[in-house]
């Protein structure tokens, strides 16, 4: 599953052994590589894929800000969603909500703020107005569906 609907995208992925500890369970940080894939494929959804940010705009995200929940373990060939929704856009900021499920479980919850930069510089630049306004269709979808909470499926 990668697809986005109603200004969430949802991606599916598989945990592998090479995932895991000694015990199946895994590996904490690998949390924050699935929500990564999840928004670089919210990004190619919305058109916006990394490379051609580079390219076209001469800009980037960057991780700013992480707050994350562990509510429950995944294991060793559980198959997760990652889902990813806007929560705010500001000059140079992007507040997003991203959750991982597993069967309408939430495992993990991350709050994160990415920063726009310049790629050659690496300092803060405004959202170019393209990639805003493909931000904001994505983030005015959830609104205008309603959703508070995304589930997993």
């Amino acid at each position: 599953m990668n697809a986005l609907h109603n200004g969430t995208h949802r991606l599916g992925l598989r945990i592998y052994f090479e995932d895991t500890d000694a015990g199946g369970i895994v590996y904490h940080a690998n949390y924050l590589r699935y929500a990564e894939r999840g928004r670089s494929e919210a990004l190619r959804a919305l058109g916006m894929p990394h490379a051609e940010m580079i390219a076209t705009h001469g800009r980037m995200f960057v991780v700013r800000r992480a707050n994350i929940d562990y509510e429950r373990p995944a294991r060793l060939d559980d198959a997760l969603i990652v889902a990813t929704r806007i929560i705010t856009i500001a000059a140079a900021t992007v507040t997003l909500d991203q959750t991982v499920w597993r069967d309408n479980l939430a495992l993990v919850r991350i709050a994160l703020v990415l920063a726009c930069v310049d790629a050659a510089s690496g300092r803060a630049a405004r959202l170019p107005a393209p990639m805003r306004t493909a931000l904001e269709r994505m983030r005015m979808d959830g609104i205008a569906d309603g959703r508070g909470a995304v589930e997993g499926t």
